[in-house]
C-alpha cells in the first residue's frame, strides 16, 4: 500500500489533471441524464396495473391523463380551446360533451349523466379528459401539461398526476443547486470549528465535488435517475463520505511528524494507511445502499445503486485527488491552521463510564415506547399532500374534487367480447358502490337505445379499441385512503364477476399495489441490510457478541428516529421507513465500529474493561461528534429549505438519525462494553486480557511507551 501512496504522490500533478478533465464527459453525462418524475413508474412490470398501463398505450395510443377544468368560458370558447389543446404535441384526444353531441345542441338537452360529467355545480366551470400520448411523468407529457395551462392562463386548471410531476419538476430542477449550495456550507463551517486549518474545508468539498460529479455523470448509462435520487444524491454523498477525507487529513498530520520535512514520505504513509480504513468504513455503508437494490419497487434499486457508486467515488477521490490537493497546496493550509475549539472530552468519557449502569438503565427504558414508535408510524402514498397548498397542480386537485366530486379516476379495462348488456350491468353496480360519482364507458354512454352503429367513429375510438373497452370510474375518496383501496378491491370483484380478464388500472389501484408492495420490500431489505452489516463487523472485529451489540445500539437509535413521528402524531413517507432504515444503519454503524476497534485494541493488550473503554470513548468521541454534526449539517439545511414535502421529510429524519445515533454510540456503546465484556472477551478473537496487577492497563498507564504501543 506504501508503493501505491507513493505512486499517488509521485504523480500528483497529472492526477489532479486526469481528474477535472474527468470533469467534462461526467458534466455532459449529468446534463443528458434523463430525470423521472413518476414514482409509480417503479413498481413491477408484471403486476396487473402495470399491464393494464401498457395496453392502454398500446390498444388506445394513450398512456396518461388529466382532467382540465376552464372556468368561464362560452362553449365556443371552451370547444375552440379543446382543438387547441388536440393540437399540442404529446396530446392523444380531448374528450368534452362535444365529442358525443354537437354543442348546438343545449346541455340541457343532453343525458343528466352527461350533463352532471361535464359541469360543475356552480355552472361557471366545464370539465374536459385529456389523454396523452405518452406515460404520466414522460418529457413530452410534461410540456403539454405546461403548454395547456398556457392556453388559457387563469382560466385553466390542470389536475392529475401529470400536473403534479410536472409541478414537482419545476420546484425540483429550482431547489437542486440550492440544495448543495446549502449543505457545502454547512458542512463547511461545521469543518471550519472542527478542524484546525479554515482552508482544508474547501479542498474536502472540492474532492468530494469531484466525486458527485463523477457519480452523477455515469447515471447516463441507465438512462435516467429518479427525482428523488437526483434531490438527495449529491447531500447524502456529501454527509457519509467527508469522514474519508478527514481519516486521510489527520494521517497525514501523524505522519508529517515521523517523517518531519519530508511531506511526500508524509503522504505517501497516509494514502497507505487510509486506503485500509476507509476501505473498511465504506464497506458498511455500501451494503447499506446495496441492500436496497432487492426492492421489487425499483425506486430502491435506482437510490441503492446511485448511492453505493458514489461512496466509491468518494473512497477513490479521498486517496488520489485529495492527496494531491493537499500536497499542493499545503503552505496555504499550514497558514490558516487554528487551536482546537472543541476542548478535551476525556471527562465526559470518565463520566459515561463511570456510570455505565443509568445510561442501559435509560437504553431500556426508551426502548419498549421506540420500537412501539417505530411499529406504529403511520405512512402517506400521496406525494401532494405536502406539497405547497398554492401550488397549481393542488389547487387543481382541490378544485376537482370540491365542484366534480372527484379525488381519484380508476379506470376499467374490460374485453370487448363483454356485451354491451353486460358492460351496463357491470357500470350499474359499480356505479351503485360508495363513494362512485360517475361511471363513464361507450355503453353507459349511448344506452340501449341507440345503435353503436350510429355513433361517431371519433367517439368509438375514444372509449374502445379492437380488444378492449375502456370505462372510466370517478371517485370522491383520495388517493391512497383506507375508503378508496376498499373502493378498488370492490371494484376489482365486480368485474372479475363479468369477465375474469377485466382489469382495474390507475392511480389509486396503482398505489394500493405500492403500499402492499412496499410493505413487503421493507422487511425484505431491513433483513437483508441488519444481515450484510453484522457479516462485514463479525470478519472486522473477529468476534460473534459485537456485531450483535453494534447492530442492537444502531437499531435502537433507528427506532427512536422513526418512532418520534408516531408519538408526535404525523405521518412518514412511504419510502422513508426503508431509505432511513437501509442510509442510517449503514452509514453510522461506523461510529460504533470506530470506538469498539479501539476498545478490542485495548483489551488485547492488557487493559482492564473499565481503562479500556474509557480510553476507546475518549479518543472516538470527537471523531463521532465531526462525523454526524457533519452528515447533520449536509442534510438539516436541505429538510428546512425544499418545497418538495418529501426530499424535506427525509432529509430531516436523517439529520435527526445522526444525532440520535451520535448519542446513542457516546453514552450506550460504553456502557453496553462495560456490563457485557466478559461475554465480549469470551466470543471475540484476539482479546486475551490480564487481571490488574503488573502487565494491566494501570501498570502500563504511566509508561510512555505504552502510548506509542497505542
Amino acid at each position: 500500500m506504501v508503493k501505491f501512496g507513493n505512486f499517488i504522490v509521485k504523480h500528483r500533478i497529472l492526477i489532479l489533471i486526469i481528474g477535472v478533465l474527468m470533469l467534462i464527459p461526467c458534466a455532459i453525462g449529468y446534463f443528458t441524464t434523463r430525470t423521472n418524475y413518476d414514482i409509480l413508474s417503479y413498481l413491477p412490470k408484471d403486476i396487473e396495473t402495470m399491464k393494464g398501463q401498457d395496453i392502454l398505450s398500446e390498444d388506445f395510443g394513450k398512456a396518461g391523463f388529466s382532467m382540465v377544468m376552464l372556468d368561464g368560458m362560452k362553449d365556443k370558447e371552451v370547444s375552440a380551446a379543446k382543438k387547441k389543446m388536440e393540437a399540442v404535441e404529446g396530446v392523444a384526444s380531448v374528450v368534452w360533451y362535444d365529442s358525443i353531441a354537437d354543442i348546438t345542441l343545449p346541455k340541457e338537452l343532453l343525458p343528466q349523466k352527461l350533463y352532471d360529467f361535464f359541469n360543475a355545480d356552480n355552472g361557471n366551470s366545464t370539465l374536459l379528459i385529456v389523454f396523452f400520448k405518452d406515460t404520466t411523468a414522460a418529457d413530452i407529457t410534461l410540456a403539454a401539461v405546461d403548454e395547456i395551462r398556457e392556453i388559457s392562463r387563469e382560466q385553466c386548471f390542470v389536475s392529475g398526476m401529470s400536473a403534479i410531476s410536472d409541478d414537482m419538476k419545476i420546484i425540483a430542477e429550482s431547489e437542486t443547486l440550492m440544495y448543495i449550495l446549502i449543505a457545502v456550507l454547512l458542512v463547511s463551517l461545521v469543518l471550519a470549528i472542527t478542524m484546525d486549518s479554515f482552508l482544508i474545508p474547501v479542498f474536502f468539498m472540492l474532492s468530494v465535488g469531484m466525486a458527485v460529479v463523477y457519480n452523477l455523470g455515469t447515471n447516463f448509462i441507465a438512462g435516467e435517475i429518479s427525482f428523488l435520487t437526483k434531490a438527495l444524491a449529491a447531500v447524502l454523498q456529501l454527509g457519509v463520505t467527508m469522514d474519508y477525507s478527514i481519516f486521510l487529513y489527520h494521517s497525514y498530520l501523524e505522519n508529517k511528524e515521523k517523517f518531519p520535512g519530508d511531506n511526500e514520505a508524509a503522504m505517501g504513509n497516509a494514502i497507505a494507511g487510509t486506503i485500509v480504513s476507509v476501505v473498511g468504513s465504506s464497506i458498511t455503508t455500501v451494503a447499506g445502499f446495496l441492500a436496497m437494490c432487492f426492492m421489487s419497487y425499483t425506486l430502491g434499486f435506482d437510490i441503492g445503486i446511485v448511492m453505493a457508486k458514489g461512496v466509491v467515488f468518494g473512497v477513490i477521490c479521498c486517496i488520489t485527488v485529495l492527496p494531491s490537493m493537499i500536497l499542493i497546496f499545503d503552505k496555504a493550509i499550514t497558514k490558516t491552521r487554528h487551536r482546537d475549539f472543541i476542548p478535551s472530552l476525556d471527562g465526559v468519557a470518565r463520566f459515561i463510564v463511570k456510570h455505565a449502569g443509568v445510561f442501559i438503565t435509560i437504553f431500556f427504558i426508551l426502548l419498549s415506547p421506540a420500537v412501539y414508535g417505530n411499529f406504529n408510524n403511520k405512512l402517506y402514498y400521496k406525494l401532494d399532500s405536502t406539497l405547497p397548498a398554492d401550488l397549481s397542480s393542488v389547487v387543481a386537485n382541490t378544485k376537482l374534487a370540491e365542484e366534480y366530486g372527484m379525488n381519484t379516476t380508476h379506470m376499467i379495462l374490460a374485453p370487448t367480447s363483454l356485451s354491451p348488456k353486460e358492460t351496463r350491468r357491470m357500470c350499474e353496480e359499480v356505479e351503485k358502490l360508495d363513494g362512485v360519482t360517475m361511471v363513464m364507458g361507450l355503453d353507459s354512454l349511448i344506452g340501449s337505445k341507440i345503435p353503436v352503429d350510429v355513433i361517431p367513429e371519433k367517439l368509438t375510438g375514444l372509449l374502445e379499441s379492437k380488444d378492449w373497452k375502456l370505462i372510466m370510474v370517478g371517485s370522491e375518496y383520495e388517493c391512497a385512503s383506507d375508503a378508496v383501496n376498499s373502493q378498488c378491491e370492490e371494484i376489482k370483484d365486480i368485474i372479475a364477476g363479468y369477465d375474469s380478464n377485466a382489469m382495474l388500472i390507475g392511480e389509486a389501484p396503482a398505489t394500493k399495489d405500492l403500499i402492499d408492495i412496499t410493505n413487503r420490500d421493507f422487511k425484505v431489505v431491513n433483513l437483508l441490510s441488519i444481515g450484510a452489516i453484522f457479516i462485514i463487523i463479525f470478519f472486522v472485529l473477529k468476534s460473534i457478541s459485537l456485531p450483535i451489540i453494534l447492530v442492537s445500539v444502531i437499531e435502537f437509535a433507528i427506532f427512536v428516529n422513526m418512532g418520534i413521528p408516531t408519538f408526535m402524531g404525523t405521518k412518514v413517507a412511504f419510502i422513508a421507513s426503508i431509505v432511513i432504515g437501509t442510509i442510517q444503519l449503514g452509514a453510522t454503524v461506523d461510529y460504533a465500529i470506530l470506538m469498539t476497534t479501539r476498545y478490542k485494541l485495548e483489551r488485547s493488550l492488557g487493559a482492564d474493561k473499565h481503562t479500556a473503554v474509557t480510553t476507546a470513548l475518549s479518543t472516538s468521541i470527537k471523531s463521532v461528534m465531526v462525523s454526524a454534526l457533519g452528515f447533520f449539517a449536509a442534510t438539516f439545511g436541505v429538510g428546512v429549505y425544499s418545497e418538495i414535502g418529501l426530499i424535506s421529510e427525509l432529509c430531516i429524519l436523517l439529520a435527526r438519525g445522526a444525532m440520535i445515533s451520535m448519542f446513542t454510540v457516546i453514552f450506550a456503546l460504553p456502557s453496553f462494553l462495560m456490563a457485557l465484556d466478559r461475554v465480549i472477551c469470551a466470543t471475540t478473537m484476539g482479546i486475551k486480557p490480564k487481571r490488574a496487577g503488573f502487565g494491566s492497563r494501570r501498570h502500563f498507564i504511566k509508561d510512555n511507551t505504552w502510548e506509542a504501543r497505542s
